[in-house]
Order: C-alpha cells, then structure tokens, then sequence
C-alpha cells in the first residue's frame, strides 16, 4: 500500500488514477477545487481541496506521501499555460515536504519521435503539433520545470486520448514513444502511472505510452 496525492483529481486522467489506487488498496489524497466534480468515492480516499495559487496550501496535501501523481493540463488551447503555473505549485510544495516521487502527464509529441514511424504518423503528429503548438509549449515548459526540480520525476506522454474502458494491454518506452502509437485510453494512461511509480528505470526519465 502506498500513500499517494493526486492532483487534476477531477480531470479524465485524474479521476482514473483514484479509482484504481483506490480499488488496489492505496490511500489516496485527492486535490480538487471543487468536490462537486469529483464523482469517485470510497475507503482510503481524503478530498482535499485547494486553490493551486500558493504552494503553502497545498503543502498538507503532499507531507509524508511516499508519490504525487498530477493529471493537470490544459482543457483547451485557451487554458495554455496552466500546466506550468500549477505544476510549479506542485513542486513548491513536494520540495518544501521534502516528497520526491513525482509523475506527470504530457503529450507524446513533446517527446522525440519514434524511430520507425512512417510518413502519415509523421504528418499527423506535426499537423496536431501545429494545431495545439500553445497547449504543448506549455507542456515542454512544464516539462523543463520538473526536470530541473529536486524530485525523482516521471513524465508520462500519451498520444490522442480515449474516454475508454481499462484494458491494461498497451506499449511503454522509457525515454522514447512507441511506434504508430495514435490513441490510447486515458484509463490505460493511468494504469500507467501507477505502475511506473516505483520503477526505477523511469525515474527522470519521459516514458511514451500508447496502444
């Protein structure tokens, strides 16, 4: 059993990945703004909730967790820029608690491209690159943030999301993206998450995951 926070708790991916550390046992702190939106409930669950202005408030939110867990993303190319302001936050506080397992989602484009991937994945990836090019200049300064933070970070970096059942089968690369990887359900993402939280080969590493 572990005892994890996560933040974007209300979120596709967030509210995944507290249902599932929920029902494999874990105790989850779940950061919300709201709670209205969180519809996940259960033993071991603590609703905690915070304007993720101020590093200080949310600091009772990550002490003595053994990892943090953020789902939090822009919703649209208008919220561009809340991934870094709020992960900032984030690693205010987990540094001042002195809580160094981080894992984050990103975007498979913000990685480097896969080896073997052919001319219609390349074209797709660079036309939704250039569609969303705020949302994931946001996400590479996001990224830039947590690798010069003092955490053990993980970014996660799914490509197209899917709000789909849980399948548990899908393709990770540490430190690359799987090749012709193009959707992949934000369920699976989360499965994802949890179980890199204690590999060690992940650790300040970005790790590709897709179907």
């Amino acid at each position: 059993m572990m005892n994890l926070t996560v933040f974007g708790a209300t979120g596709g991916i967030g509210q995944e990945i507290v249902r599932q550390a929920l029902a494999a046992g874990h105790r989850v702190t779940a950061v919300v703004r709201d709670p209205a939106r969180l519809t996940v409930t259960g033993p071991g669950l603590e609703v905690f909730r915070a304007d993720l202005r101020d590093p200080e408030a949310v600091r009772p939110a990550v002490a003595g967790r053994d990892a943090v867990l953020s789902g939090l993303g822009a919703r649209s190319r208008r919220d561009a820029g809340v991934a870094t302001r709020l992960t900032r936050t984030v690693l205010g506080a987990m540094e001042a608690e002195g809580v160094r397992r981080l894992l984050a989602v990103s975007a498979g484009p913000v990685g480097p491209e896969p080896a073997g991937d052919g001319l219609l994945d390349r074209t797709a990836r660079r036309l939704v690159s250039a569609v969303l090019k705020d949302v994931y200049a946001d996400l590479r300064a996001m990224e830039a943030e947590v690798a010069r933070s003092a955490t053990d970070w993980t970014v996660v970096r799914p490509p197209r999301l899917q709000d789909k059942p849980l399948t548990g089968t899908y393709r990770t690369v540490i430190g690359g993206f799987p090749p012709h990887g193009r959707f992949i359900a934000r369920a699976d993402v989360a499965h994802a998450m949890l179980a890199l939280t204690d590999d060690p080969a992940a650790v300040k590493q970005g790790v590709g995951v897709a179907y």
